[in-house]
Formats: C-alpha cells, structure tokens, sequence
C-alpha cells in the first residue's frame, strides 16, 4: 500500500471498536473490517436482492451485491489517486448496502411505513444495526464489531431523533461534520454506479432507449463520440462504450475536484476533515449533468410503468408480511420469536423482513397466503 495522506484514515490511529480485541496484524484494522464484511451472512444474501430489477427478472440485471462490488471497485480507484486509505473506502462501499430490504426502495418505504409508530425504518441505520447487532457469529460479542470509521461511514443518513440514540457514531448529525474523506468517496462512488449501471440495466430492459437518452447532455455526448470513433458497432457494445466514457468522465471529475478542494482547505490530519465542509464532490458542471441523468432516470426508468407494477406488488408483500407476524408472532421463526420478548415485536418483525432476499420474501408470502402451500 503507497503511503496515507496526512487527512487520510490511518488504521493504526483508528477510534477503536466497541468490544475492544486484539490487533489485527498482519492485516490492518481496515483489512479485518472488510473481510467480516465479505463474510458475513448479510453480504451473501445481497446477491438476491433487488437494483431496480426483482431478481427474477433476469439473470444479467445487476443485484445489489454487484452494485456494490462495482461501487467498492470506484471508490478504490478514488482513494487510492487521493493517497486515501483504499481498505476503508472497501469495507464502506461493500457494507452500505447490508441493511436494504427485498425490493429495492420501494421494500424500505413499506418497511418505514408499517414502522412509522415505531422508530420508523431507514436503510442506512439498518446497515449499521447488521453489523453492530444482527450478525451472529462471534463468541464474545453481537455483531461484526467493525471500527469507529468503518460504522461512520455505513451511517450515510440518519434523523436526529435516531442519531441522538447513537452515541459517538450519530454525533455528526447532531452537532454537523463530516465523515472521513474515505467515507465521502465511498458515498459519491455510489451514486456514480447505481446512475451509470441502471443506465445499462435500464437500456438492456428496453424500458428505456438510446434515443430517450440521446436528449440528456452527459450521455448525448459520450455516444457520439462513440458512433463518431466507431460508425459500424452494434448496439450494445455502444451502450457499454458509453456507459464507461460517463463513468471515467464522474470519476475524474470527482479526483480532480477533491483535489481542489483539498487544496483550498489544507486539512492535516482526520479531524480537520471532518471540520471542513464536504471536501469530495464533483464540479459545478459535471455535478449540474449528473443531476439531469438522475431526473432523467427517475421519471422515465423507476417511474416506468412496468416497474410501477412490480413495486406495488412488492410493497403488498412486504405490508401483508409485517401485518401478519405482528398480529401472529408465532409464524416467526423461532429464534426471532425469542428475539422479540427482549427487542420487541415491532423492530424484530423489521429486522426479520429487512433481511430476507426477494425470492424469500416471495415465498414467505406463498406459505402464509396461499391455501396450496403446507408451511
């Protein structure tokens, strides 16, 4: 590993972990963090869990397990450029994802809506729970027991009603501050990811077209230079020419646009980054076109009327589920219905839910609903 930048997150100097243990060596405390990530049981059964696209609906449509693979492989590249710890930024980018319920956002709005008189549900305070509570696979304690940055940095979001719960990890969002530098690049390589390669998912759906997106700046102009260099290529080996060239296009734009920031800013060590303002972002311009390829993507790929469909039905599936474990907690599991006498019913029924995959969630719904199916 080339040496850290003085405003990077140095593993030997890290804020610790809850349950103290000893040291990692001969990984560093960044290294330990992503390997119980990539082991745990919560990042397996993101390979079943919805994009944009349920599971079913095809096999070369991206899950979030390689979403955030793909996001892990751009955050990479950014930290390593900005002399950033690269593990770090690893383990944030392959963790932000744990907590997502089947279904993609429409599973958490259903989630959030059936918790409403309970606490509520938000995704990134749910990764934080997965591996701070819900992973069960150590001897002295809950939990993966990541350190202080890695759980900062899986904490994208979260009210302040929930933050003040928190203790040191929720402070941020209570009295401002920022995240670690490694944290700000692992959230922008997220959305650099998702908006590029829904693009793809989207386009090889057909739910969208070339000609649709011919109409938003950043991908006008990277397809035609592609038909420009290359008049005889077909159609999908376009797509992916173009898909790359606005990714390089975000992620350079991203490097050079932190490494001015960082300049006018002159943070010496973690904590001035964390006093600064946001000091990882894109240009004016680029920043300007990546929103119009979100708007664009909003209103003509996630509000798609066959998408539309699919969502409503996911979110019948994930209300009747929670409705019918809250009402009958004896149809839980046995070691959730356990769970609940100390958790509570409410949280352990979302707990339950938001880590089941799609298919799961399906056929959890088959066995209670359908008169056929014998438990």
């Amino acid at each position: 590993m080339s040496a850290l930048a003085p405003y990077a997150a140095d593993p030997a100097r890290t804020r610790g972990r809850r349950h103290p243990e000893p040291p990692a060596s001969p990984r560093s405390e960044y290294q330990r963090d992503r390997d119980r990530i990539v082991h745990s049981t919560a990042f397996r059964r993101l390979e079943y869990k919805t994009q944009v696209f349920i599971n079913h609906e095809g096999d070369l449509f991206r899950t979030r397990l390689t979403h955030s693979l793909e996001v892990a492989q751009i955050g990479r590249t950014v930290a390593r450029l900005l002399g950033l710890d690269e593990d770090l930024t690893e383990t944030i980018a392959l963790a932000h994802d744990l907590g997502h319920t089947p279904f993609g956002h429409v599973g958490q709005d259903a989630l959030n809506a059936c918790m409403r008189a309970h606490g509520g549900f938000e995704h990134n305070l749910q990764s934080l729970r997965v591996v701070d509570e819900l992973e069960q696979k150590y001897a002295e304690f809950e939990g993966l027991n990541l350190t202080f940055e890695a759980r900062e940095g899986i904490l994208k979001h979260c009210s302040p009603t929930n933050a003040a719960r928190l203790g040191e990890v929720g402070e941020r969002f209570l009295n401002g501050g920022q995240p670690s530098l490694e944290a700000q690049i692992a959230n922008l390589a997220d959305e650099i990811a998702y908006n590029n390669h829904d693009v793809d998912d989207g386009l090889r759906s057909g739910l969208i077209s070339l000609e649709q997106l011919a109409e938003v700046p950043i991908f006008a102009r990277h397809l035609a230079e592609v038909r420009r260099l290359y008049p005889q290529l077909n159609d999908r080996r376009v797509i992916h020419e173009t898909v790359r060239r606005m990714i390089n296009t975000l992620v350079v734009d991203l490097i050079e646009e932190t490494r001015r920031r960082l300049v006018v800013h002159r943070p010496e060590s973690l904590d001035e980054v964390r006093r600064c303002p946001p000091l990882a972002g894109f240009s004016p311009e680029v920043q300007a076109e990546h929103l119009e390829l979100k708007r664009f993507l909003f209103h003509n790929l996630y509000r798609h009327y066959r998408v539309v469909r699919m969502s409503e039905k996911a979110r019948r599936v994930i209300t009747r589920l929670f409705e019918a474990f809250v009402a009958e907690p004896r149809l839980l599991p046995p070691e959730y219905q356990r769970r609940a006498q100390t958790h509570g019913l409410h949280r352990t029924v979302c707990d339950y839910i938001a880590g089941m995959t799609d298919r799961y969630a399906i056929r959890e719904h088959k066995r209670l609903f359908d008169i056929e199916e014998l438990g």
